[in-house]
């Protein structure tokens, strides 16, 4: 690999470094949201958890899970350190 490459290669590193520090930041602000959701389910009454209202925040768990497993999957597979050679 030429010096140019591996320099262009090093830059694109790093973005995807800052890229990914955002994903987990974001990761957080979702599970926070996500906790939230699922507290407001556990604290509705039994009769309510049934209903639409409980039905809407299950969804929304069940939404907010699917992000998180992809904003995980995402941070698991976006790496590049193969630069430095």
């Amino acid at each position: 690999m030429n010096d140019k490459r591996r320099k262009q290669l090093n830059k694109l590193s790093e973005e995807l470094a800052l890229i990914r520090g955002k994903v987990e930041d974001l990761k957080s602000g979702f599970e926070e949201a996500r906790d939230d959701e699922q507290e407001y389910l556990d604290n509705m009454p039994e009769g309510l958890q049934g209903s639409e209202k409980g039905e809407n925040a299950q969804s929304e768990i069940d939404a907010l899970e699917t992000l998180l497993e992809a904003l995980e999957s995402f941070e698991n597979d976006a790496t590049y350190d193969g630069a430095q050679t």
